[in-house]
């Protein structure tokens, strides 16, 4: 038998999380931490990361750089999540996650990453292209280390576009307004990114559902719109779902977007309708968002909770 076609994941500028828990933030104050954890992160890596569990076969291509670049690829092998990392001059950054158990708010501080030239772009897209080939589904994700231009996801899209293979853009700012000119299968902005990128401030669902449709007149096929604790609304071309998630005690919101982009890879591949895929998107990211760090969702855990997610048509 013909195994699967892997999910290819792109994560152009990853990072190490490094995850400290706090238990009242006390701004210029001395503040001890209470916990700590390291994991590998970046949008395509978390994303890998709920595919695996979901027992999707995928593979992670990116860019690394440096000692925590080998700490990332040393962290996907253990978890067997097969990688394929150009190794970049300088160091992979540290991105820095504060969570103040008093408000149960997670404070980012990230890095900008190493800065890339034409030179290493030039061999990515080169080993994109022959990757591509072998996927079902590639999903673009995060931002872009200095020295990329603008539209360099744009230029992904088009080469996996000319192979027939479906893409979703997990972007924001310009790499998102840009990439999207290419026309991917499915993007996931959060409602802040979405509002930004039609220049619009949005009062009600229904001018959301609006915004999201100029995007799908565009060519999109699918618009995962996240927001926050008011849940999430999945557009099509014939549908409009809203999903609000069931009442979790939130520990760690890193990684719980990314982890609705693998739950909406997982549901295009199952072949589930807009409806199902709401419900798997909404519990995947709800419950990623429960726990520390960026440790995501298992399949176990989100069937469990499928039916607590409420949905509801426009």
């Amino acid at each position: 038998m013909k195994p699967a076609s892997p999910v290819i994941t792109v994560t152009l500028n990853p990072a190490l999380d490094k995850t400290v828990t706090i238990e009242q933030f006390e701004y210029g104050g001395l503040n001890r931490i209470k916990e700590m954890r390291t994991d590998a992160g970046g949008k395509g890596i978390n994303v890998a990361k709920v595919l695996k569990q979901f027992d999707v076969a995928v593979k992670a291509l990116g860019l690394t750089a440096g000692y925590q670049g080998q700490v990332i690829r040393d962290q996907l092998e253990k978890m067997g999540i097969n990688s394929a990392m150009i190794e970049a001059a300088g160091e992979t950054r540290v991105n820095l996650k504060m969570v103040d158990e008093s408000t149960k708010q997670t404070t980012e501080l990230n890095e900008p990453g190493f800065t890339v030239d034409d030179v290493l772009l030039d061999q990515f897209r080169g080993m994109f292209k022959s990757k591509a080939a072998e996927a079902s589904i590639i999903v673009l994700g995060g931002s872009l280390p200095p020295g990329t231009p603008p539209d360099y996801y744009r230029s992904l899209i088009e080469s996996a576009r000319e192979q027939g293979i479906r893409t979703i853009l997990d972007a924001d700012g310009e790499a998102l307004a840009l990439g999207i000119e290419a026309v991917p299968f499915a993007i996931k902005p959060n409602i802040h990114e979405l509002e930004a990128l039609l220049g619009e401030t949005f009062d009600s669902m229904e001018q959301i559902v609006g915004a999201a449709r100029t995007l799908i007149d565009r060519g999109i096929e699918y618009v995962l719109v996240s927001m926050g604790a008011e849940g999430s609304l999945l557009v099509s071309k014939s549908e409009a779902v809203r999903a609000s998630p069931f009442p979790i005690t939130p520990v760690s919101t890193v990684g719980a977007g990314d982890s609705m982009v693998a739950a909406m890879v997982y549901s295009f591949l199952e072949g589930k309708s807009v409806e199902e895929t709401a419900r798997w998107t909404s519990a995947a990211g709800t419950i990623t968002a429960s726990k520390p760090g960026t440790q995501v969702c298992t399949i176990h855990e989100v069937k469990q909770s499928l039916q607590l997610v409420t949905l509801t048509h426009y």
